[in-house]
């Protein structure tokens, strides 16, 4: 697979979503997108840590995620490219309403 600089949908999704959580970004309330994630820290783009143990998980520790400064960065690119891609393409909208005339 060729090494780029942007994200694909499901990775942005999810970056954006442990970026939104912050420090209570662990593995349960992602737990759909868990093995994207697990894809994510391979490449660098999460980092993970587990927390302590908590008797209402059955002593289970949480495990953590945090978007590192490489996923940030390919955050921003990814939404750098996007805009300018989009800023290129006509007013969807308008199209439509134009067509139904």
């Amino acid at each position: 697979m060729a090494n780029r600089s942007y994200l694909g949908e499901l990775e942005l999704i999810i970056l954006l979503a442990v970026i939104h959580l912050g420090e209570d970004a662990y593995g349960v309330p992602i737990s759909r997108v868990y093995a994207a994630l697990e894809r994510l820290e391979a490449k660098g783009l999460v980092a993970s840590s587990i927390g302590d143990s908590t008797p209402e998980r059955g002593g289970k520790a949480k495990k953590y995620f945090r978007i590192t400064d490489l996923g940030l960065r390919q955050v921003d690119e990814t939404r750098r490219i996007l805009t300018k891609l989009w800023q290129t393409i006509p007013n969807l909208g308008l199209e439509l309403q134009e067509r139904e005339i």
